[in-house]
């Protein structure tokens, strides 16, 4: 199936009008190069022209964005080469400079380029999401359906010859929208007829995307959609006074046993109310507990942390909207809990075994005072203990050693 809203580009050989291998309408005449190669193409009407398929190098996300406007199809979502058969086509010997904002590929900039024939599997393979959307509603998943179609947005009408709409009708859009499953369907009256589209219910079950199955029409009557992902995720994190805040990761947030912290759960405003569940699971144990979300999030505090806490975490949002419940769960947050006594162990116990060497190193020195390897290795235990340089320290070490030549001399 080749998209044919243009007469310039086209993508072939994918599975609805917006996938495929994309070629390009090349003129012979800037195209001499490759005269011998017009056998094998797909020819146009015209004789001097053929269809060329473009290698994946001289091509981008750009240029990408450029061939979906012009076929009428939703922004690229799949840019890959060798996705749709190898290129049996000659190959287009410039590379697209496109901005993004043309209307059409070949109004971008191009360069010369020496190419005329591309590796196997690098012709590019194009991928655009359907030109469906859910307006006013207060999610991306939710609203009244429209399909662009022939340049220009529609709603899609609710009753049609052929058009029976069902949930399972309806799943098709929610799929294409990247919202889950369909969840309820309702049928809104408007005052006055518009410009609708019919979508025909049995091209749909058949495996045709929406913009493949519709027809023009006028009607009062419009689809309103809801879909089951309708809610953001959760966001989880976790406050210590140890620690910080930490967010959701993979190696886990440590906190230290009997220490304080708390769980956070919250999402970006998009419906008042609703409630978080905060789940845990561990090798031995899981629970849940609930509390209602205030300004969208809920915090969850741990009096003392205990190996019993350390496990996996998540946070589920709930809501019941549009006469139905819905939920959105966040990413896990794996808590750690650390025994404190190593770290006491460190802080306390080895800097007072330092002050006790320390000591008795000093207390020898003085029995056997003037002897400069006890000098030296007490200097030493000082800078490593101290971190002191060693200029400042023999400038001390001059001091002390006049401080004490004129003790022994008043003696």
């Amino acid at each position: 199936m080749a998209a044919d809203l243009s007469d310039s580009v086209r993508l072939v050989d994918g599975t609805s009008l917006c996938s495929g291998r994309l070629e390009v309408k090349s003129d012979q005449s800037n195209q001499s190069d490759q005269s011998n190669q017009s056998d094998q193409s797909d020819q146009s009407n015209q004789s001097d022209q053929w269809w060329s398929s473009v290698c994946e190098e001289d091509f981008d996300q750009q240029d990408a964005e450029v061939v979906c406007r012009e076929l009428g199809c939703g922004v690229p979502s799949v840019l890959q080469g060798a996705l749709y058969g190898e290129v049996e086509a000659p190959m287009w010997t410039k590379e697209f400079q496109c901005g993004g904002r043309e209307s059409a590929l070949l109004d971008c900039r191009s360069s010369g380029s020496d190419r005329s024939t591309c590796s196997p599997g690098k012709a590019v393979g194009l991928t655009c999401s359907e030109p469906v959307r859910l307006e006013g509603g207060a999610s991306r998943c939710a609203g009244t359906l429209e399909v662009k179609h022939r340049g220009g947005w529609r709603p899609v009408g609710y009753y049609g010859s052929g058009s029976h709409w069902t949930l399972k009708t309806a799943a098709v859009a929610c799929r294409e929208l990247d919202c889950g499953s369909a969840v309820s369907i309702r049928r809104r009256e408007k005052s006055s007829e518009r410009s609708v589209w019919w979508i025909y219910s049995d091209c749909v079950h058949s495996g045709s995307a929406l913009r493949d199955c519709l027809t023009s029409d006028s009607s009062s009557s419009i689809v309103d959609l809801i879909c089951s992902d309708l809610l953001l995720q959760p966001i989880i994190t976790v406050s210590s006074s140890m620690y910080g805040v930490s967010e959701a990761q993979q190696q886990g947030a440590p906190v230290l046993r009997r220490s304080t912290f708390t769980i956070s759960c919250s999402i970006q405003p998009q419906y008042p109310g609703g409630s978080f569940q905060l789940t845990f699971t561990s090798s031995n144990s899981a629970h849940n507990d609930t509390q209602p979300a205030v300004n969208h999030s809920a915090h969850f505090l741990f009096p003392a942390a205990e190996p019993a806490h350390q496990g996996s975490y998540s946070c589920v949002y709930h809501l019941h909207v549009f006469n139905h419940s819905f939920s959105s769960e966040s990413r896990r947050l794996s808590i750690t809990v650390l025994d404190p006594r190593p770290l006491i162990i460190r802080a306390i116990v080895l800097p007072l075994a330092l002050l006790l060497l320390n000591v008795g190193l000093y207390v020898y020195c003085k029995a056997n005072r003037g002897q400069m390897p006890c000098r030296q290795k007490n200097t030493e235990l000082v800078r490593y203990k101290t971190g002191v340089p060693a200029a400042e320290e023999e400038e001390e070490d001059e001091d002390e050693d006049e401080e004490e030549e004129e003790e022994e001399g008043a003696e």
